[in-house]
C-alpha cells in the first residue's frame, strides 16, 4: 500500500486495467429506439451480488431523494472535410470549445471571412501539411495552419463568416468515437446528443454518453418520482479519448477541458449535501465538473474555466455518491476513474459479468449505475 489509501499498488498500474472484448459487442450503432438499452446496477460497496435491468427501470434503481447533475452540453459537428492549396482532400476535427472560439473572434484581415479566431485542432491529409498553408472547407470556413503540435494537434487561424455554429452543422460531421467503424450518418445527428442537450452549450466534440439513454419518458418519470435534477456543463473534448501511456498511470498527464457550474445548480448540489441526499453524476464528465471544482474551490460553487482533474484509486470524490456511466475502454483514464470510485477489482468484475451477459459496450453501449 502507498499514498496512504487503501488502494494496493497494482492499482497504479496501466496493464491492470485491461479487459477481453469481444469485438461484436462494440456497439456501432445506438439501439433502435433511445432508452432501450440495459442497466447494469452494481453496489459502490459490500458484496451485493450485480443487478440488471432496462434502464427504463433507473427510476426504480435509484436511492430515494437522489439529486442527477447530468452535462448539458451539445456535440459540434467538429469534423470538416475540405481541400487543400494542393486540390488533395484534407480533414480538420475542431478541439477548442466553441463558446471560447467566439470570446476571441476578430475581425479577419484576408478580405475574404468577416470573423477570425486562434483555435487548436487536428489536421489529417494524404500529405504532409506546411505551417502557413491554408484550408478550404464549406460554408466560407477556412484554417491557417500556424504550428504543429504533438499527437497530430496543430495551433490554426480559424476563419469564418456569419454565425459558426450554423456553418458548422452546414458542412461538418458528427465526430464519431474512433472505435466507431463508421462513417457518420444523418441518425447521428440526433441520437449522438443528449435530448436535454442545450443549443447554447455547443461545443463538444464527443457525447457525455451516460446521458445518451435518457428519454422524455424517464426524466418525468424521475421527476414524478421526486428526484431532482440539476445541470453542468463539460465541453468535451478529444482527449477523452486519449489512451494512458504512462506504466504508472500516477505519471499520466490528464488533457484539460472547460467547464461551467451555474449558482442554480451549486445551490442545489450544497442543499442535497445539506439534507444527506445523494449526489448522483450522469457521466464521468459530470463526474469531472463536480470534482474538479470541489478540488479547485473547496466546494461546488458558481464557477467557469478548466479541469484537468484525473481521478485514480487513491484520489478523494468529495462530492458525488453515485455514478450513471456507460462501459469505457481498456487502459482509459474513464476506467481508472469509476475504478476509484467502486474499486478496480470489483469494477474488472463487473465488466467481466457484462461481457459474459451480452451488454453492449462504450458510446452507444449499455449503461452501468453504481450506487
Amino acid at each position: 500500500m502507498k499514498d496512504g489509501s487503501m488502494f494496493a499498488d497494482d492499482d497504479f498500474l496501466l496493464h491492470n486495467y485491461t479487459f477481453e472484448l469481444p469485438q461484436e459487442q462494440i456497439a456501432q450503432f445506438p439501439p433502435e429506439h433511445r432508452g432501450d438499452s440495459r442497466l447494469m446496477v452494481m453496489s459502490r460497496k459490500g458484496d451485493a451480488p450485480l443487478k440488471h435491468h432496462m434502464f427504463a427501470e433507473l427510476p426504480d434503481c435509484l436511492p430515494k431523494g437522489a439529486l442527477l447533475v447530468a452535462n448539458n452540453s451539445r456535440v459540434l459537428q467538429a469534423r470538416l472535410l475540405g481541400t487543400r492549396s494542393t486540390g488533395g482532400k484534407v480533414e480538420f476535427l475542431l478541439l477548442t470549445p466553441l463558446p471560447l472560439v467566439l470570446r476571441q473572434a476578430m475581425p479577419s484581415r484576408d478580405g475574404e471571412s468577416a470573423l477570425c479566431a486562434e483555435v487548436e485542432g487536428l489536421v489529417r491529409s494524404g500529405g504532409s501539411i506546411r505551417d502557413g498553408e491554408t484550408l478550404r472547407f464549406g460554408a466560407g470556413i477556412s484554417v491557417t495552419v500556424l504550428e504543429s503540435g504533438p499527437f497530430g494537434r496543430r495551433r490554426a487561424l480559424l476563419s469564418w463568416s456569419g454565425d459558426l455554429a450554423e456553418a458548422f452543422a452546414a458542412t461538418g460531421h458528427i465526430p464519431l468515437p474512433p472505435y466507431i467503424k463508421r462513417a457518420d450518418g444523418e441518425e447521428d445527428a440526433g441520437r449522438y446528443q443528449t435530448v436535454y442537450s442545450r443549443a447554447d452549450k455547443i461545443g463538444s466534440v464527443a457525447a457525455p454518453t451516460a446521458g445518451l439513454h435518457f428519454t422524455e419518458e424517464v426524466r418525468e418519470r424521475l421527476r414524478e418520482a421526486g428526484f431532482g435534477w440539476a445541470e453542468v456543463t463539460l465541453y468535451v473534448g478529444y482527449g477523452t479519448f486519449s489512451p494512458v501511456r504512462s506504466e504508472d498511470i500516477r505519471r499520466h498527464a490528464m488533457h484539460r477541458e472547460y467547464v461551467e457550474i451555474s449558482e442554480e445548480t451549486a445551490e442545489a448540489v450544497a442543499r442535497a449535501k445539506a439534507e444527506k441526499r445523494p449526489v448522483i453524476a450522469v457521466g464521468t464528465t459530470s463526474t469531472r465538473t463536480l470534482e474538479g471544482v470541489a478540488q479547485l474551490c473547496g466546494r461546488v460553487q458558481p464557477f467557469a474555466g478548466w479541469t484537468d482533474i484525473f481521478l485514480y484509486p487513491g484520489r478523494p470524490f468529495r462530492v458525488i455518491d453515485g455514478l450513471l456511466t456507460n462501459f469505457h475502454l481498456p487502459e482509459s483514464s474513464l476506467l481508472m476513474l469509476v475504478s476509484a470510485f467502486a474499486g478496480r477489482k470489483r469494477v474488472l468484475a463487473a465488466y467481466q459479468e457484462a461481457v459474459r451477459e451480452g451488454y453492449r459496450f462504450f458510446s452507444y453501449g449499455d449503461a452501468m449505475l453504481i450506487r
